[in-house]
């Protein structure tokens, strides 16, 4: 296991060169430049030079890049363009939201969706698969900024039970109100996943039905509640932690989008903030990190599938 672990590792570090590479570039090729925002009437060109090299900003995309590299293999993120703050400092106070609100949503979405899979699955083209897969239909295609806008609507302006911002109200500092700000962001960001993941559980719940080793078992007397939950359930899941092993980077990143539609005080609202005002550190920190954990997340699931398939555990032996 350690070696197949190891094996895996390495072959990712190639991956974040070619990411770190390509990302850079793109950054570096997008139109505007940083140093406008900080150019005043009165500075020579000389001023402006000088600027640029404190920014970190001067010569051509391969010197800034080696400065860069440079930097991160001293563990040195860079400061921001923006405020002058270091970026590491920046996104350790803004991870823990994130990853409060993303494990919730990612937890959520498992704990609903298998059992809706498993049972849309188990009563194939029947009334509750059909609704099922209506209802899963829908989640996929609704918007989650629309989703997240029309809850507001609804619990904060209309019956203003919930709120509609932040992470805790101000002055306030309970368990309950805590809930109540996680609620609707959580709901927002579940609904797709939830959709998508049924819909995979119940594809793999009627495939497995009809393989030989559940037709045995019945033909054996097994319940259909001991089939279920001790055969079928760990194959249906393999697809489930490829899924949510790539969704690890979500724990990062978060929702751009969701997280400024509710003014979460987490790692979406600090990069929107970045890519706006072209902020070249802070969005390498964020693609990187995005980066490395996908990698971590696929890695997770490549062990989880050696102990959900003992095909894949005899390979990684080998």
């Amino acid at each position: 296991m350690v070696k197949f672990i190891l094996k895996k590792i390495i072959y990712a570090m190639p991956i974040i060169v070619i990411v770190s590479i390509l990302s850079f570039m793109i950054i570096y090729a997008s139109p505007g430049d940083p140093v406008n925002m900080y150019i005043k009437p009165e500075m020579s060109q000389a001023d402006i030079r000088n600027l640029k090299v404190e920014l970190g900003l001067d010569g051509n995309v391969v010197y800034q890049y080696i400065g860069w590299l440079k930097n991160i293999l001293k563990g040195d993120l860079g400061n921001s363009l923006i405020n002058h703050r270091s970026v590491s400092e920046q996104i350790i106070e803004k991870i823990l939201p994130t990853i409060s609100l993303m494990g919730i949503s990612l937890i959520l979405s498992l704990c609903v969706s298998i059992p809706l899979g498993l049972i849309s699955g188990l009563n194939k083209n029947k009334f509750i698969d059909n609704f099922i897969s209506i209802t899963s239909y829908i989640g996929i295609s609704i918007p989650g900024f629309w989703l997240g806008i029309m809850l507001i609507s609804l619990f904060s302006l209309e019956l203003g039970i919930l709120p509609s911002s932040g992470m805790r109200t101000l002055g306030v500092d309970s368990s309950l109100d805590l809930i109540k700000h996680f609620i609707m962001p959580v709901i927002a960001l579940s609904i797709g996943n939830i959709a998508v993941f049924t819909r995979y559980i119940r594809i793999n719940t009627i495939n497995q039905l009809e393989e030989e080793y559940v037709i045995t078992a019945r033909a054996k007397g097994a319940s259909e509640y001991r089939i279920l939950f001790k055969h079928i359930l760990k194959n249906c899941l393999i697809p489930i932690i490829t899924i949510a092993g790539m969704n690890l980077s979500n724990l990062v990143t978060g929702s751009f989008i969701i997280e400024s539609v509710f003014g979460w005080p987490g790692m979406g609202t600090l990069g929107m903030n970045a890519i706006n005002s072209r902020d070249y550190p802070m969005i390498m920190a964020f693609t990187m990190l995005a980066c490395i954990v996908l990698i971590i997340g696929n890695l997770i699931a490549d062990v989880l599938y050696v102990f959900a398939d003992p095909r894949i555990k005899g390979e990684a032996k080998l």
